[in-house]
């Protein structure tokens, strides 16, 4: 059985592996929602379970008429959780939906454009501290319902770089993110924020077709690039 790929954080050709993603697959399609409300919903809905689970869950809302600012913010969270439940913690859920359109009422008049002004650091934090919103679901907000440049930081990703001995246990999700900001940095202006979309979302085709739990290697576009005594299988 080969031994885990030993950490090597020393320039991880991340550029270099979008674009081989990129060639292999092309473009994603990613966030599948038709506004960017809907958007940032289901960044919240899809904390710890499947997309396919988050689709059931924004079907039900759109068939109860609730997916508006206004609409979700007169429901109550019983009523919203109703309509949830197939995205699982759904009490949870509805309470953190729940906070977020009352903040953003309070905050920004419901505006979302409004929201998405000024620089990212600063709407950054504002989302941040809003109950039920880490750094995951702030990046994917930022990034596709916002389009700031940010890195959304999965498990996925996570995955892959451990595996290819880029990144260490338990490695930092500032530091991570980090990484691919400088990479994509060096992108012409007009491509940056596309990339940073398209990257997240081809990590995630990556990791349903070979970065699986049990994975399989023998035709990832990033096989060239695994640890030389792990091309045929990696450890999970």
């Amino acid at each position: 059985m080969p031994t885990k790929p030993r950490h090597r954080p020393d320039q991880p050709p991340l550029l270099a592996v979008y674009r081989a993603l990129f060639a292999a697959w092309g473009p994603q399609g990613w966030w599948p929602a038709r506004t960017r409300l809907e958007m940032m919903i289901g960044a919240i809905l899809t904390q710890n379970t499947a997309w396919t689970n988050v689709e059931k869950a924004m079907a039900n809302l759109k068939r109860a008429r609730l997916l508006g600012v206004a609409a979700l913010h007169r429901a109550g969270t019983g009523e919203i959780a109703a309509c949830i439940r197939p995205s699982g913690t759904f009490t949870v859920k509805a309470r953190r939906i729940k906070h977020f359109i009352d903040w953003l009422v309070a905050e920004h008049g419901g505006d979302i454009g409004r929201l998405f002004r000024g620089d990212t650091a600063t709407v950054r934090a504002s989302l941040l501290a809003v109950h039920g919103i880490g750094p995951e679901t702030a990046d994917g907000m930022l990034l596709y319902a916002g389009r700031h440049p940010v890195f959304v930081i999965d498990a996925y990703t996570r995955r892959f770089m451990e595996r290819h001995g880029w990144a260490a246990p338990r490695e930092s999700y500032d530091t991570l993110a980090a990484r691919f900001t400088r990479a994509l940095a060096r992108l012409p202006e007009a491509e940056r924020v596309p990339a940073f979309n398209e990257y997240h979302a081809l990590i995630v085709a990556l990791a349903k077709r070979h970065c699986r739990t049990r994975p399989d290697c023998a035709m990832c576009p990033l096989r060239r690039w695994l640890p030389a005594p792990s091309r045929g299988k990696v450890p999970p």
